[in-house]
């Protein structure tokens, strides 16, 4: 089944990573940016292979020594700056991330996140935060709670170096 994405009057397939051990701060700044990547710390690559099959992920990678393999994108980062690996991903990818996705899914485990009310997360955040905040998403898998704090700007300008 291929999900599709509606971008202005074009279509485009959904991008999912599955993303190996050395590129850590690469997965989580893909899942901060709202795509669904897959990370492993310990895995072989036949695994990481055998996921990037069955469910269309495109493997990010620095290993250089892989092949190339049939019916699986493999791009090879060549960086260990984490702005040229973004960079690197969007430019071979033809694309770039889209604000509106942003913080849409869990840093640690890769869930989708939902709305929470307020009144539900009053124990699970700090008195300030609770105070001065409105909006609060959560995991539905390991249950942490986001929130629209001061990281936010820090990721829009990220957002806006890799858009220009």
């Amino acid at each position: 089944m291929v999900r599709l994405l509606i971008i202005g009057a074009n279509l485009r397939k959904i991008m999912k990573f599955v993303v190996t051990k050395e590129l850590g701060k690469l997965a989580k700044w893909l899942r901060i940016f709202g795509f669904d990547t897959i990370y492993f710390k310990e895995a072989t690559f036949s695994t990481v292979l055998i996921i990037a099959f069955q469910e269309d992920r495109i493997i990010l990678t620095r290993n250089t020594k892989i092949g190339v393999h049939s019916g699986v994108r493999i791009i090879t980062i060549k960086s260990n700056n984490l702005a040229e690996q973004l960079n690197q991903v969007f430019r071979e990818l033809k694309s770039k991330p889209q604000k509106e996705k942003m913080f849409s899914r869990c840093i640690l485990c890769n869930e989708e996140l939902s709305h929470i009310a307020k009144e539900k997360i009053k124990k699970k955040v700090p008195e300030y935060v609770y105070k001065t905040q409105s909006s609060f998403v959560a995991c539905p898998e390991c249950k942490r709670v986001y929130w629209q704090g001061t990281h936010w700007g820090k990721v829009e300008e990220a957002l806006h170096a890799i858009r220009s």
